[in-house]
């Protein structure tokens, strides 16, 4: 074979592992992804290749793993529509029967039967190798309801399995009231909002109260940035969109006054009431800034104290002992996640440099100190309940909490720990490069391998959206082009060198649709930035919200600077990762801009020139909704006028 064969053959190879090896950039330019860092990708995925000489065997191989299954892994089903699934069968086995048995979740019986083979009606042809293979529709039970499902079939003596999803096309409604009335709400951080009773950032008990505050002004719901656990002492990550986990939440933001313990327990007590606890406690306050470590070291003091005061009376048989039982049936990996976060307090490093066994998952109680065990297990289950606490307002005030999920998870979490085949550890997501990022971004988490997710049924997939949706009236789904493909980036290589690799969409869609209805939650899609055209296409489709932002939208068009807002779009004036609205009307993130490299003298005086330009067509526009007075231009005003806009 020759050198170009061998390229198309790893190119066939890369489609058929839903490998992108070309796209058009923000710039309108072509851009191919390098054989190297296609091999590196496949090699990532599982696929068993050294160099593009071995595509065509893998090429074969694939195509044959494929019809070896008469049934695909993973299969949807429109909870609304017809109930039939395609199989593969040879030709040659036309005249056997093939039986199926359908099984619920629950393990009940939804379905049983035989047929003929060739009686099915055939809907496509393929050849593989010298046998010749037909796609036949099995019809199945009617009214199966929504719900995760085993359908069995079995052909000449050959099971197949399949995960049958019985979801609704269209995610949970939300946006607007039984009246039509729009919902509306606040977006802040929650370590930003400050009460005279915290300690120096927010926790649940503010964020109640406020959820309790907007409720009683009109408002539907309050929005915040990811409340997930993170790494407050060694390592030191407190970014919510790099999560140690996206199954446990962040302690940080548990109230250790609310914990019932504090009543029985005198230790606790005289902690917190001490002169130096109390100093401590005075200084975060009046910080100007959020001191995570300070913070978190002087909260888990506490928490340490009352988890001592309940684990020693543990074995009682009160309502609270009662309680930490349901909860460890309810959250069965909490003991595992403690563990770990406890290991890693003793190994004092990341879990790469664990010693093997540890790293590779087997903890045992010597590798662990058991008092920081029980502290992030008791830490977990306050946080927990005061969680569901806060969303039992939802019924009281709309939609309640509006929850963010990260797209990705830390690689020193206990999530890759944990689900380690899962993960795509050699590789990073990110962006290529656009105007405003010209170099692309690496965000430093690994990727979720495809077919492992559908091999493993979603389970982890599955588990995190519960973990959110339990608590949130409305979830954002955060880079929702994820659900479609991600653009991953070989160790070693800049980001400019990253390749897009493609999701099974349809199956991600259902699972969130489904989850969505269960837990009466309505979904958003953070669609900002350069989007395909069928992303907006499905999330329209799905009843799955978009977003619309201010700064985003404004263009510098006298006649229609803003367009409408779409009726399933959550709209606001800026997002937490962008300037606020005065240093955009004011100009002041260009010279930021200019500081970080991301723009020049040449491509400033044309942002400047075009950021005038806007800010007269948005004023002209409120005037001509009488939202702003002739002579007012200043930012205060223009964020109130655009707001009631």
């Amino acid at each position: 074979m020759t050198v170009s064969s061998h390229e198309r053959a790893l190119k066939r190879l890369a489609s058929l592992h839903g490998l992108q090896t070309e796209y058009d950039d923000a710039f309108g330019e072509r851009r191919s992804a390098s054989p190297e860092a296609v091999l590196h990708v496949l090699r990532e995925l599982g696929v068993p290749i050294e160099t593009a000489a071995d595509a065509a065997d893998a090429v074969r191989a694939r195509r044959q793993a494929a019809w070896a299954r008469a049934v695909d892994r993973v299969v949807t089903i429109d909870a609304n529509g017809p109930a039939a699934v395609a199989v593969r069968v040879p030709d040659v086995q036309a005249h056997e029967p093939l039986h199926f048995v359908l099984t619920g979740e629950n393990g009940e019986l939804l379905g049983e039967g035989k047929h003929k083979v060739e009686d099915l009606r055939a809907t496509g042809t393929e050849l593989v190798g010298r046998t010749r293979n037909t796609v036949r529709a099995l019809p199945l039970p009617p009214r199966i309801g929504p719900g995760y499902h085993t359908l069995k079939v079995e052909v000449g003596g050959a099971p197949s399995r399949a995960l049958l999803i019985v979801a609704p096309r269209l995610a949970f409604p939300g946006g607007t009231d039984e009246a039509g009335r729009r919902h509306w709400g606040v977006f802040l951080p929650l370590y930003a909002l400050h009460t005279k009773r915290s300690w120096g950032a927010g926790d649940l008990t503010d964020l109640k109260a406020f959820i309790e505050r907007i409720a009683e002004m009109g408002g539907d719901m309050v929005a915040t940035l990811p409340l997930l656990a993170a790494f407050l002492d060694k390592p030191f990550d407190p970014s919510p969109y790099s999560p140690a986990s996206r199954l446990f939440w962040n302690e940080l933001y548990v109230d250790p006054t609310r914990a019932p313990e504090l009543e029985y327990s005198p230790e606790a007590r005289r902690l917190l009431e001490s002169t130096s606890f109390q100093q401590e406690l005075g200084d975060l306050r009046q910080a100007e800034l959020v001191d995570y470590r300070r913070l978190y070291a002087l909260k888990r003091r506490l928490l340490e104290a009352l988890a001592r005061s309940f684990f020693a009376r543990a074995e009682e048989d009160n309502d609270r002992t009662a309680d930490w039982r349901r909860f460890l049936a309810e959250h069965p990996l909490v003991e595992d996640y403690a563990c770990f976060r406890a290991a890693g307090e003793k190994q004092g490093g990341p879990w790469a440099t664990w010693p093997e066994r540890l790293r590779d998952g087997d903890l045992e109680p010597g590798d662990y100190d058991e008092n920081a065990h029980l502290y992030h297990a008791y830490a977990q289950w306050l946080t927990t309940r005061q969680l569901e606490d806060v969303a039992g307002k939802r019924e009281d005030t709309g939609r309640g909490m509006y929850l963010d999920l990260p797209l990705g998870v830390a690689y020193d979490g206990y999530d890759v720990w944990r689900e380690r085949l899962l993960f795509a550890l050699d590789t990073a997501v990110g962006a290529p490069p656009d105007p405003f990022f010209s170099r692309g971004q690496n965000w430093g988490f690994p990727p979720m391998r495809p077919e492992t997710m559908r091999e493993q049924g979603y389970r982890y997939f599955i588990g995190f959206i519960r973990n959110h949706l339990r608590y949130a009236g409305v979830l954002r789904i955060d880079h929702v082009m994820a659900l479609h493909r991600l653009f991953w980036i070989p160790k070693g290589m800049e980001a400019t060198e990253g390749v897009y690799v493609h999701y099974p969409a349809e199956e991600l869609y259902a699972i969130l649709a489904l989850e969505s209805h269960r837990h009466h939650t309505a979904i958003i899609g953070e669609n900002l930035g350069t989007v395909p055209p069928q992303v907006n296409k499905q999330l329209a489709e799905r009843r799955i919200g978009r977003m619309f932002v201010f700064q985003y939208e404004a263009q510098p068009d006298t006649r229609r600077p803003l367009r409408n807002v779409p009726a399933d779009a959550v709209a606001g004036l800026n997002t937490h990762d962008m300037p606020t609205f005065t240093a955009f009307w004011n100009e002041l993130d260009i010279a930021d801009r200019i500081s970080l490299g991301l723009l020049n003298d040449d491509t400033a005086a044309e942002e400047r020139n075009r950021r005038a330009r806007i800010r007269t067509a948005v004023a002209d526009f409120l005037r001509r909704k009488r939202l702003l007075g002739k002579h007012e231009f200043d930012a205060v005003t223009v964020h109130a006028a655009a707001a009631r806009w």
